[in-house]
């Protein structure tokens, strides 16, 4: 039975949703003022596959992801760039998609704008001051959290540390408190606002997730995604609000935070000159390398990015590739393997095992690689029947659905690479080997190799 480490609780709970098998999940998306970088892919791809696995266990999910379209940073950057707020966050939101599909993050039912529910969020905010837990100073109506007596209770504490989200800490010396939010931020002049029965204002960072997540999901659901950093305060906040609102605990069942990713062993920042954004990124390596970079990690885990760290992740990805490449070249006369389902139980068995561990992905990674070892054996000593062949890529398929780091399709060799490996051919048969080599470093200067099985010359491309 699956188990996933709850933040909440900070123990590994068995996994079970509040209505049998429907999961409701919503996972804190981008603020859209510039590129994605590689911090979010590494969230969304490891949330991409934790929802890839339980649809796999057939749970039905609907897995919702906001945009925040409407902030501090999205005003300031549309400002220093001469544009309309609104022109700057279409802008980027539509690059942040394009790169959401470029590595393969498809599981994602819904994105949901925040001001797309500037009526809800207003709702909330009413709400709030009519139950005595808002209050209004200067610059907009605060949360009081000495109201809510158990503020904290997700990072287990009320104190700021190095790594939390702090960019966004709504600073008044008028506040109650010191961890008091802002819930409706009053406009200034030459700002977007909304009126709605508020005063001319736009939302607050916290309000607009459980006004979204209220709409969609309801005021109770299952499971809440988000990086480590956005713990506290931005979760907390989300906490003390809907609670407030609803008076129903838990306001999410299971809360999950992906760990920290580091630039060779430092925090990624333009100003240190290491921040990567994926559309770089892929410019170099596809999304296969980069997906499995960060699905080889634990997602509870830091990581340390580095090219030589993504440069292995490729060569794991590329002898996945060249598995699939003779499984594609493979011919055989031979009967059915008798033991080939033996191998497959066992190889799920043990992918599913680790996965239903709070998501051991290096484990389930190892037993895919222990499974293609030994049907590598059984190809060169050609035992494999061309049905075995099927069923094989049809478990791989099956695999590959929650993984998203192969590609079965077969790849189009160009016309000038296909000659230059006949001609090869052609020496080798003749025993000129010199020449052989001689055209093996053209093929390769083409960005191709080939590769010697005895069935047949596979290609592949570098």
């Amino acid at each position: 039975m699956l188990k996933v480490y709850n933040t909440l609780t900070r123990e590994l709970d068995f996994f079970k949703p509040l209505k049998n098998k429907e999961v409701k999940m919503f996972v804190c998306g981008p603020t859209v003022y510039d590129y994605a970088h590689l911090g979010h892919a590494k969230t969304y791809i490891q949330f991409d596959l934790i929802v890839r696995y339980l649809r796999y266990k057939k749970f039905k999910v609907f897995y919702l992801q906001n945009i925040t379209d409407i902030d501090d940073k999205i005003i300031k950057r549309a400002k220093e760039e001469n544009i309309n707020w609104k022109e700057l966050s279409k802008k980027f939101e539509k690059f942040y998609l394009k790169d959401m599909k470029s590595l393969d993050v498809v599981s994602v039912d819904k994105y949901a704008r925040a001001t797309d529910y500037i009526k809800e969020i207003v709702s909330q905010v009413k709400r709030l001051i009519e139950k005595g837990y808002a209050y209004r100073i200067s610059d907009g109506y605060y949360f009081d959290t000495s109201k809510f007596k158990e503020y904290g209770k997700l990072a287990k504490r009320t104190f700021q540390e190095a790594e939390d989200s702090v960019s966004r800490i709504d600073e008044n010396k008028e506040k109650k408190n010191k961890a008091d939010f802002c819930l409706w931020k009053f406009s200034k002049q030459n700002e977007p606002y909304w009126e709605n029965g508020l005063e001319m204002g736009r939302p607050g960072w916290h309000i607009e997730d459980t006004a979204i997540t209220e709409k969609e999901l309801g005021e109770q659901y299952d499971l809440h995604g988000g990086g480590i950093d956005l713990m506290t305060p931005h979760h907390e906040a989300e906490i003390t609000q809907m609670e407030s609102i609803s008076g129903k605990k838990p306001f999410v069942k299971y809360w999950m935070h992906t760990g920290f990713l580091k630039i060779n062993k430092e925090k990624m920042s333009k100003s240190l000159g290491n921040f990567k954004t994926i559309k770089d990124v892929l410019k170099n390596y596809n999304k296969n390398a980069i997906r499995y970079l960060f699905i080889a990690s634990h997602y509870r885990k830091p990581l340390d990015f580095s090219e030589e760290a993504l440069e292995q992740a490729k060569n794991s990805v590329d002898k996945l590739h060249e598995f699939i490449l003779k499984l594609n070249n493979y011919k055989s006369k031979s009967k059915d393997y008798s033991k080939l389902d033996l191998l497959m139980n066992k190889t799920r068995s043990n992918f599913e095992k680790s996965l239903d561990n709070d998501f051991e992905t290096s484990i389930a990674l190892a037993s895919l690689f222990e499974f293609t070892k030994e049907i590598n054996k059984l190809l060169s000593e050609e035992k494999l029947s061309n049905e075995d062949i099927k069923d094989i890529k049809k478990f791989m398929h099956k695999l590959n659905n929650v993984l998203g780091i192969m590609d079965f399709e077969e790849q189009k060799i160009p016309k000038e690479v296909q000659e230059l490996v006949n001609k090869r051919e052609e020496a080798r048969k003749n025993k000129n080997f010199k020449e052989s080599d001689i055209i093996r470093e053209k093929i390769k200067s083409l960005g191709y190799a080939v590769e010697d099985s005895n069935q047949k010359v596979i290609i592949k491309k570098l």
